[in-house]
């Protein structure tokens, strides 16, 4: 039985430093798609991702995990409504 929770918990942490590593990575605003290659979303302005694409046959599109995850508008301060 104790081996089993010491398996469990060290899974646990595992697990967790794995996924926190994970949430770390930056995310850039733009990409470079082709068809050979796939898609490389490692660049922070569009002039550095055409500065890499170019003579390459390759495009720069904007990061679609950027453009199409919409970021929660920010809660205004002014009056807290209570229900009691």
């Amino acid at each position: 039985m104790r081996n089993m929770m010491l398996a469990l918990l060290a899974f646990g942490t595992v697990t967790a430093a794995a996924s926190s590593q994970a949430s770390a990575a930056p995310t850039y605003p733009y990409c470079i798609q082709s068809q050979a290659f796939g898609t490389d979303c490692s660049y922070p302005s569009y002039q550095a991702c055409q500065a890499t694409a170019s003579g390459r046959g390759v495009q720069c599109i904007v990061n679609p995990v950027i453009a199409f995850n919409p970021q929660p508008e920010p809660r205004r301060p002014g009056r807290r409504s209570y229900n009691y």
